[in-house]
């Protein structure tokens, strides 16, 4: 240690960077062999300050360790003089991994032997500024010399950069003299222009295709998935990937993937069908199918139906019914299943590469690094090739052997499994197989089947990235690139299939489309455009890190679907009865509604108005309060759409002294007084249920024993459904469908319901009109 320590300061790094650098075992290894090369090389007085630096800068940037002597060679021998030349020279030995390096075209690349002298720098500068002397003239120093050393160091790619800032600076001040007082003023921002609504409402519709609205400021989703926030790798790039190993066989592996795919971008979403889809997945999908479709590629459904015990066919329909509900559609419908048959000659031939055996230990998992090994792990191949088969030909109980593989994980988890015993018939396959291949074994060899190129999944499975990459490399087969992003969660819910499956069991909610529940049916069913979920997706914003949302940003994105969408109808959820007195029994007349008050080119419907009409209870105080501004016996109030405002001449109550009836007379709003604000009613309604939603948890985080010790079942919120059973709508809703969208006026946004009968329609609250950050 203490001989490392003293390389390292050898170079000129102080102590304690020394003693940091020790602690970064594969730093350590690298700088420790690229200083003896250089020693080697030069002699260790022969290796000056600048060399010293490009050895460490080296070090710590290079991810092919094999590549250490070559590089440290070219820096001692001044091949590579800058940090500039470095760049290239690392990206050059990471584009090409295989031996031998090509030193030409190396060189050429790195700019090795290239000289620049003072007299071009001096030149390629005086060119620029020559090309912008004009605009230099006028702006003098808030003009953007940025501009000018981009430009100037385009034109001398190795140039010493602070060479080149100095000749623009002596330069710049040779032009146009020291700097005024008008020139240190800070430069005044320019206005930003408004837009008129309409235009913005336009663009907001002509957006709304296959989630490429755009919300305020942000990115639709696909402008992210296209752009440079990804750094993920080309087609046949694999190897520039972090991480990714490279077999003498890689380049031949990737030449054929190419052959296959024609360069053109793959991805896959591969859920389990053994559950349905919940708002996580909305963020997978739109991530997989969203990337293929922003890069021109194609994205497989994939179904992951390695389970058979857990495994229902209404879960597969759901599943393609989600994917396409959110507007994708799939490139080719898979199945592990399909896979079977290849998956099982793989671990054969796994086996016999040494890298599998049978184990007859109990538990699918052996955990931590200082676990004892399996005391099978050195079974002999040929052994555990013969009871493989018998594995396979049903000739073990259930947990009495399983295959494992020989690897460590990150994790800590050991020797994972690879195929386990379950004599269950499967849904496709039926009895023909009684072992069944884990995720750990078959997820990234079916990645590899498909020629995936790029293999997203969330952060948890980061940990299972270099077995990822080892099976493929053990097996000598094309390994795609495994890319990880966060996790979106949301507060006040849960989504694990177990614990809904307890909500439904316990009668807590009706089964897994109830509309307070956050799975995709759920949301469905309660009214939540797709194209709303795919807006908030992009809110969320590609992310590598774990996300933890509040629910009304979801709803905020509903609402700003919905305010475009959903048509306007006159609903009221408590009635209160009002007679017009000053009309005749039989008078009718029809009153237009427009669909959309913001825009009535987008269409209207007529409602009935006679001299019985129902406004809400809330619309009405018998003594007047503060502020209060609709129907009082002293204040009278207009009626929208109706042209009418109504005084009240009556109140009617029943024998406990609640008020049953308003007797009123009205009169045209264009002679009476402006009143202070404007109703909305009903005359000669549909009779009709609504379901009003809040959310169903009463904490944050109903999972966190620490919140909730008792544990999420008892952290049910009593007020979460509250169904009104006589409510009343207008008769333009009689035509509805279910899941047919609406506003009613000052209420709320709703959705027709699949209970719904022609009797009676029932209606599920979407969403509130104005946000409330505690409630959904």
């Amino acid at each position: 240690m203490a001989d490392t320590l003293a390389l390292f300061t050898s170079i000129g790094l102080s102590e304690q960077k020394a003693k940091e650098t020790q602690k970064n075992e594969a730093l350590s290894s690298v700088l420790k062999e690229a200083i003896i090369q250089a020693h080697r090389v030069r002699g260790a007085s022969g290796v000056d300050k600048a060399m010293c630096t490009l050895l460490y800068s080296m070090a710590s940037r290079l991810k092919d360790p094999k590549r250490v002597g070559f590089l440290s060679d070219c820096i001692v021998q001044s091949k590579i003089c800058t940090e500039l030349q470095l760049a290239a020279a690392l990206e050059f030995v990471k584009s090409h991994p295989q031996d031998p390096i090509n030193q030409k075209a190396f060189e050429d690349t790195c700019g090795v032997g290239v000289f620049i002298t003072p007299e071009q720098i001096e030149e390629a500068v005086e060119s620029v500024i020559k090309k912008h002397k004009e605009k230099l003239l006028v702006e003098r120093f808030h003009f953007n010399m940025g501009l000018l050393m981009g430009e100037a160091r385009s034109a001398l790619k190795w140039a010493d950069g602070k060479v080149i800032k100095n000749e623009v600076d002596l330069q710049v001040l040779h032009l146009l003299g020291p700097k005024t007082e008008a020139d240190l003023e800070k430069k005044a921002k320019p206005q930003k222009v408004k837009v008129a609504e309409n235009d913005v409402k336009a663009k907001k519709e002509e957006g709304a295709v296959n989630a490429e609205v755009k919300t305020g400021e942000v990115k639709s989703l696909m402008e992210q998935l296209r752009g440079e926030s990804l750094k993920f790798h080309k087609t046949g790039e694999n190897y520039k990937s972090e991480g990714y190993v490279v077999t003498p066989k890689t380049m031949d592996l990737l030449k054929t993937h190419l052959e296959i795919t024609g360069g053109q971008i793959r991805t896959r979403f591969p859920p389990e069908p053994n559950g349905i889809l919940h708002i996580g997945h909305a963020k997978a999908i739109n991530f997989n199918f969203g990337y293929a479709k922003a890069n021109n590629g194609i994205c497989f459904l994939r179904y992951d139906d390695t389970n058979p015990e857990k495994e229902e066919e209404k879960y597969f329909t759901s599943i393609r019914d989600m994917v396409e509900w959110l507007g994708y559609e799939p490139h080719a419908v898979t199945h592990a299943s399909d896979n079977f048959q290849e998956l099982y000659d793989l671990a054969v031939d796994l086996i016999r590469r040494g890298h599998a055996y049978i184990c007859h230990q109990k538990g699918e998992e052996l955990k931590g690094h200082n676990a004892p090994a399996s005391p099978w792990r050195d079974r002999p191949t040929e052994e555990s090739l013969v009871l493989f088969e018998r594995m396979k030909k049903g000739l073990f109980a259930e947990g009495e052997a399983t295959l494992r593989m020989k690897i460590v994980m990150e994790d800590g988890k050991m020797d994972p499994v690879a195929y386990r015993i379950k004599y269950t018939a499967h849904h496709r396959t039926g009895d023909k197989w009684c072992i069944y291949p884990t995720y750990d074994y078959t997820h990234c060899l079916c990645d590899s089947i498909e020629n995936i190129t790029h293999s997203l999944c969330t952060k948890e499975f980061q940990a299972r990235r270099s077995s990822y990459f080892w099976l493929c490399n053990a097996l000598d087969v094309y390994c795609p690139v495994q890319w990880e992003y966060g996790r979106l969660n949301l507060t006040y819910t849960v989504v694990s299939k177990r614990k809904i499956i307890k909500l439904v069991e316990t009668g807590v909610v009706s089964n897994w489309d109830d509309p307070r529940l956050f799975t995709l049916t759920a949301l469905r069913r309660r009214g939540f455009p797709p194209e709303a979920i795919n807006n908030f997706c992009a809110r969320v914003g590609v992310t590598v890190a774990q996300t933890t949302t509040e629910p009304h940003l979801l709803e905020s994105c509903v609402r700003d679907v919905l305010n475009e969408q959903a048509p306007r109808v006159m609903a009221v959820l408590e009635p209160l009865k009002v007679t017009i007195t000053n009309l005749a029994e039989n008078t009718k007349s029809d009153v237009r509604v427009p669909d959309f008050p913001a825009n009535e080119a987008r269409g209207s419907h007529t409602v009935p108005f006679t001299r019985t009409i129902f406004i809400e209870q809330s619309d009405f105080r018998e003594v007047m309060e503060k502020g209060y501004k609709r129907l009082t016996p002293d204040q009278p109030v207009g009626l929208r759409h109706a042209g009418y405002v109504i005084s009240v001449q009556k109140i009617i109550k029943d024998a406990q002294g609640k008020v049953v009836e308003l007797e009123v007379n009205c009169c045209s709003s264009d002679t009476a007084e402006k009143p202070k604000a404007f109703i909305h009613w009903v005359s000669q309604p549909l009779v009709c249920e609504v379901r009003l939603y809040e959310r169903l948890f009463l904490h944050k985080y109903p999972e966190d024993l620490s919140e909730v010790p008792n544990g999420f079942l008892t952290d049910i919120n009593p007020l979460s459904l509250h169904t009104i059973s006589s409510a009343l709508v207008d008769t333009s809703v009689k035509g509805a469908k279910v899941l047919d969208k609406f506003q009613f006026e000052r209420v709320g946004y709703f959705s027709l319901d699949p209970d719904s009968t022609a009797d009676k329609l029932v209606f599920n609250r979407t969403v509130t009109l104005k946000e409330d950050p505690g409630k959904i």
